[in-house]
């Protein structure tokens, strides 16, 4: 588990296709490795992926064809947003997360909104129901609050601490973004629909 508090901008500085997916090599950044083991997890844009080796102040990851194929991101250099998982004694600064990226949306402005900035994505039409206004989502491994919600595309407010310590700074329009959705919204629609 995650709470999309972002606590370093790493690097994917290596992609390397393997039988079944990709090996990354990923510089930490800013990220304490001190207290991460072989076996542990890390958020990497959002994705809960299994630490494989540790090198000093990078690591590696294997990516399977299945999470390629749901998320965006992964497979070439560049900056990601990085978290180690929950331990039960953390604070929960944003929401509970698993790491399952449940989709990915594509951003269609990114304005300048005087003291903050506007974000709006557009949703895949089937995770759209999950979007709640003054909600929970995920976008790049980041706990935000949703503000507004049409149909299918939603937005955002950014502060620019948010900006600084994350890499929506390189969003734009066209831009594409892993999403994870509210864990309680999925849970509340399955027993809806399957419930006694």
């Amino acid at each position: 588990m995650f709470t999309g508090i972002v606590t370093s901008i790493g690097t994917i500085t290596r992609a390397e296709p393997r039988d079944q997916g990709l090996r990354l090599s990923i510089d930490a950044g800013m990220l304490d490795l001190s207290d991460v083991v072989v076996g542990d997890s890390i958020a990497v844009n959002g994705v809960c992926l299994t630490v494989i080796a540790l090198h000093g102040d990078r690591f590696d990851v294997d990516v399977s064809q299945e999470t390629i194929g749901c998320t965006v991101g992964l497979g070439a250099p560049n900056e990601v947003n990085l978290e180690k998982s929950l331990r039960l004694s953390d604070r929960l600064g944003g929401h509970l997360m698993s790491g399952h990226v449940d989709g990915v949306g594509e951003v269609t402005r990114f304005d300048n909104a005087g003291e903050s900035f506007l974000l709006a994505i557009r949703a895949p039409q089937e995770l759209a129901k999950y979007v709640a206004r003054k909600g929970s989502i995920t976008v790049n491994g980041v706990s935000l609050t949703v503000n507004r919600v049409a149909g299918a595309e939603f937005e955002i407010n950014l502060i620019p601490h948010t900006l600084t310590v994350t890499n929506l700074k390189r969003l734009k329009p066209g831009s594409r973004v892993n999403l994870e959705v509210d864990l309680v919204a999925r849970y509340i629609e399955r027993l809806q629909h399957y419930g006694a």
